[in-house]
């Protein structure tokens, strides 16, 4: 990578066209000059034509020069180029599951504009797809069957329907997006949730995303979110940090509105935000010097909007049974961080001719970020297999935990079994799946 670096530094600096453009309109103020003084004096027009001829020439010669450090530096940086970034085929889609799922990658696709806000992009979309339907795959072996812009409502458990089976109309991608003049609820949603993410972001404006979580109170406590807390609280923060006024219309400014603002509004958060409560007014005390206090952390406005702008996405979105980033994103990005690996395995595997026959586990492990983690990881302390959903997690009365086919194989025979790692015994229907 040093030596791309290098290429691309030595490049900026003198294989740009700087001095290239310099020269051309030396060039152009040049025949402009003689233009002017052809249309000033007719007459001596071949003397000016004579005299234009060398400089014109030595132009192009210096042009020349000056493309060719460009061309140079040009073959350098592609040279590091290939010999960083080996030229490779491209894997093949030999088992695309998705294939035959056009209306699911449509839907995904359509659904991820809308997440991003751009509504009108979401329409366009799905008018082209509806205009342009395609192929969903081959059934029972030469029939087809047209795909249509449709699919399965995201964030349910619904079975996903086979692609033979044709979507029934109110659950096609035509429904996120609804008509101009009639946009659906979910395209509705989330322009208010852009609406609000603009006021907090951008102007710093905490009243629609105050209003918007005493609106939803009861169910963001229901989820056990600390978001209307953290929103009061930045509020607080806000008051007290606000430049002192002198007006008599407004008593109250700087620490004085904060506390004024605590007395109205953390006594509904006193049961579960005791501490945190007391410690932001405790803070009133150190407003002189509230820069060298034991409560200067509190009082990080920029990663404190940053912090309730992404709490905010995460619980809207939590609210509509959606994950707060896009599904769309998140298969994509953890594609690309597993494709060369995945990539390495299948030539390793076509050139030793073997075979990988689990479906639900790799052979190999994609080191992917913790974000990225959305299933159970298990590992059975007996038979050390990884549990999946045929061989879940099994909890003995004793609190011990074991997969199923580990349970099945102790108690096959028996009307009571011994727990493999105590003592106790237990029969093998007391046992109680366990989800990690």
């Amino acid at each position: 990578m040093d030596a791309l670096i290098a290429a691309h530094e030595q490049q900026e600096k003198k294989g740009n066209l700087s001095a290239a453009i310099t020269d051309v309109q030396k060039l152009i103020d040049l025949l402009q000059n003689a233009r002017d003084a052809v249309a000033d004096n007719p007459d001596m027009a071949p003397l000016h034509l004579a005299k234009l001829q060398k400089p014109v020439k030595q132009s192009f010669t210096n042009l020349e020069d000056d493309l060719k450090e460009v061309n140079k530096g040009l073959n350098a940086y592609r040279k590091a180029l290939d010999n960083k970034f080996k030229n490779a085929v491209l894997p093949t889609a030999s088992n695309d599951a998705l294939a035959s799922q056009p209306q699911l990658i449509n839907r995904a696709i359509a659904m991820h504009l809308l997440r991003e806000g751009k509504f009108d992009v979401a329409k366009t979309f799905v008018r082209e797809v509806q205009e342009n339907p395609v192929r969903s795959g081959v059934v029972d072996g030469d029939t087809q069957m047209e795909g249509t812009a449709e699919g399965t409502a995201e964030g349910t458990d619904e079975e996903m329907p086979d692609s033979q089976q044709q979507l029934p109309p109110e659950d096609g991608i035509e429904q996120l997006v609804g008509s101009p003049n009639s946009p659906t609820g979910l395209q509705t949603k989330f322009a208010e949730m852009y609406h609000i993410l603009d006021a907090l972001r951008n102007h710093h404006d905490l009243s629609p995303a105050i209003a918007w979580a005493a609106q939803n109170s009861s169910a963001l406590e229901h989820r056990g979110s600390n978001l209307e807390f953290e929103l009061s609280r930045l509020k607080f923060v806000e008051l007290y940090t606000s430049p002192q006024t002198t007006s008599p219309d407004d008593p109250f400014s700087g620490p004085l509105r904060a506390l004024e603002y605590a007395r109205t509004t953390f006594p509904a958060f006193s049961t579960r935000y005791r501490h945190e409560t007391s410690l932001l007014l405790g803070s009133l005390a150190f407003s002189p010097s509230l820069q060298t206090s034991p409560y200067t952390t509190f009082f990080q406005t920029p990663s404190l909007y940053t912090s309730a702008s992404e709490s905010f996405t995460r619980e809207f979105c939590g609210l509509l049974g959606l994950s707060s980033l896009s599904p769309l994103y998140t298969a994509v990005t953890a594609g690309g961080i597993a494709l060369p690996i995945l990539t390495k395995v299948e030539r390793v595997l076509e050139a030793s001719r073997g075979q990988w026959t689990s479906v639900n586990e790799l052979p190999v492990e994609t080191p992917l970020p913790d974000g990225f983690a959305f299933h159970q990881i298990f590992v059975c302390p007996v038979s050390k297999e990884q549990g999946t959903d045929a061989n879940p997690p099994m909890m003995l009365p004793c609190g011990h935990v074991i997969a199923r086919e580990s349970l099945e194989a102790h108690s096959k025979g028996k009307a009571r079994m011994k727990c493999p790692y105590c003592p106790q015994e237990c029969h093998p229907r007391e046992a109680k799946r366990v989800y990690i």
